[in-house]
């Protein structure tokens, strides 16, 4: 059997730019209104304030990426942003570390 090599050592998230952290940041979003469409999908729009209707529709995803957004730059999400941020820089220093090695 053969040993698995070690991991290289962990990056602080804190040290991340800020275009990784955004990036992390859209990714979490984008998979946040994924799973927020179903559920203002079935919401039935004709008692809300504005009394539904194709227009409100037609808004709605808008609606729930912008909800999915804020939720996830507040860190509000559903929390996979830091781990995919820590992932990013794991293979960035995994990365360099291969260059470097050359």
């Amino acid at each position: 059997m053969q040993a698995l090599a070690p991991l290289p050592p962990a990056v602080p998230a804190a040290a991340a730019p800020p275009a990784m952290r955004r990036a992390a940041q859209e990714f979490e979003a984008q998979v946040l209104a994924q799973l927020l469409q179903p559920a203002f999908a079935a919401a039935d729009i004709s008692r809300t304030a504005f009394g539904g209707g194709a227009a409100e529709a037609q808004w709605r995803p808008m609606l729930v990426e912008a909800m999915a957004g804020a939720a996830a730059r507040a860190g509000k999400g559903i929390g996979i942003a830091e781990a995919v941020l820590r992932e990013m820089l794991r293979r960035q220093a995994a990365g360099a570390e291969g260059e470097n090695g050359r």
